[in-house]
């Protein structure tokens, strides 16, 4: 079991920056992927980035070039820096963990186990 607690979100003009926070209890925290996901009004939960303890990230296109994940294993947190914030990336954002994930490259929200409570991020001036 991990549970999983976001932080950073808020209001932020176009072209600005936001940094998210997802702390996770539990003493395992270096065998979960996690991941980030979106969901704007009226749509779908989507994917944003996925992160493994070994280093490796994956990003939807959509947000590529834009967006870093990163974690500190020492601190059980995974971090998701939004620079270049458009309108468009307006958003409840959420943490997602899944256990022993693996290699392979999980997209689609059913494939994580938990899940933060989610942070708004709002993009408009």
């Amino acid at each position: 079991q991990v549970q999983l607690v976001e932080s950073g979100g808020g209001l932020v003009q176009p072209g600005g920056s936001l940094r998210l926070s997802c702390a996770a209890s539990g003493r395992t925290f270096t065998t979960y992927v996690m991941g980030w996901f979106r969901q704007a009004p009226g749509k779908e939960r989507a994917f944003v980035a996925v992160s493994w303890s070994g280093g490796r990230t994956y990003y939807a296109d959509t947000v590529k070039g834009r967006f870093t994940i990163s974690r500190d294993n020492a601190k059980n947190t995974v971090y998701l820096q939004m620079n270049s914030l458009k309108p468009e990336d307006t958003a409840i954002y959420y943490c997602a963990a899944v256990n022993f994930g693996g290699p392979i490259i999980r997209e689609r929200a059913d494939e994580y186990d938990y899940w933060g409570q989610g942070t708004q991020v709002t993009v408009s001036s």
